[in-house]
């Protein structure tokens, strides 16, 4: 028979700890993809147009590392967001190497509105934990992703 552990004999290892938020992740990123899928685009042009929408105009070498695409990725994306008329690429008058990304009339009302409907089903789904129990774990988060970063080899 498995005894039930008590919070004296909780593993509190690294492995645990790691396993525990990968399982988290997990359960949360289908509430995620649901809420992205309605707005018709894939994760990384939903990344970028959210990126624009809350940033504002940036270089498209800045989008990038912002929402996690390399360079090539980045460069793709925003030809397939140009095309489907959600973003431009302007030039910028102080330097003109640097192409500035900007959310057109239809990526803005798009992803103000995609936005909008994923807040509410990421909202729900963390619905569990209260206020203050969100800030702490989000403390922690930042605690851990600061070192482990820093201690990165």
């Amino acid at each position: 028979m498995r005894r039930k552990r008590t919070k004296q004999t909780q593993d509190s290892s690294g492995v645990h700890v790691w396993l525990v938020l990968m399982k988290a992740f997990q359960a949360l990123t289908p509430h995620a993809e649901k809420s992205i899928k309605r707005t018709e685009l894939g994760d990384s042009d939903f990344r970028v147009l959210e990126a624009l929408l809350h940033k504002g105009p940036l270089p498209v070498n800045t989008v990038g590392p912002k929402v996690w695409l390399t360079p090539g990725s980045i460069s793709v994306a925003v030809d397939r967001l140009v095309k489907k008329g959600l973003v431009s690429r302007k030039d910028r008058a102080e330097d003109r190497r640097v192409r500035q990304v900007e959310l057109t009339t239809k990526g803005r009302a798009l992803i103000t509105r995609g936005f909008r409907e994923h807040a509410a089903a990421m909202e729900n789904a963390v619905s569990v934990l209260a206020k203050k129990e969100r800030l702490t774990l989000l403390r922690l988060l930042k605690k851990l992703g600061k070192h482990a970063a820093e201690t990165r080899k």
